[in-house]
């Protein structure tokens, strides 16, 4: 690695510390919020829902699923860090939902140059049926108390709404 490769980042990451305004913040959710959503660029989580840093903890993996891994987190925000609400936001033209486990295989594998038939990708072949699932994986969890609201949302990258579903 080479930090010119970086430089970029790098003067934006000084201008961002120049103005930076959480120093000793203790990291609780502040709006007592949790968010697992894709980690799709066209997803501001924050902004989608009036928040700001600080505000609530986000747990981003492609397709916005309820993996072990969000559900640990989920479960260390709700019992450590104020986490009082759970918003689970998949989104509309997901790479996840969108093309089938050997479409995504094949432009990856064109992409790198080589056989990626071994790679296990978590396709969702019915978002809405997933999103129902990921919910009654964090409303049945042991450790999800039942006073912890828990919402299934779509997002819609071309108008910025969030249509409830579960």
């Amino acid at each position: 690695m080479t930090t010119s490769d970086f430089d970029d980042l790098l003067a934006a990451n000084r201008d961002f510390a120049a103005h930076f305004e959480l120093a000793g913040f203790d990291g609780v959710a502040r709006a007592g919020v949790a968010i697992v959503t894709c980690m799709d660029s066209r997803i501001d989580p924050l902004g989608m829902v009036g928040l700001a840093p600080g505000d609530a903890k986000i747990f981003r993996n492609p397709g916005g699923r309820v993996t072990d891994q969000a559900l640990e987190a989920l479960v260390l925000g709700v019992h450590l860090l104020n986490v009082q609400r759970i918003l689970v936001i998949p989104h509309t033209r997901c790479a996840m939902a969108s093309a089938t486990l050997e479409e995504v295989r094949e432009r990856v594998g064109a992409s790198a140059g080589q056989d990626v038939s071994w790679q296990t990708f978590n396709m969702v072949p019915d978002q809405r049926a997933a999103l129902a699932d990921d919910v009654h994986k964090v409303v049945s969890h042991p450790l999800i108390p039942d006073r912890v609201k828990v919402g299934g949302f779509v997002y819609d990258v071309d108008t910025g709404l969030l249509n409830p579903v579960v």
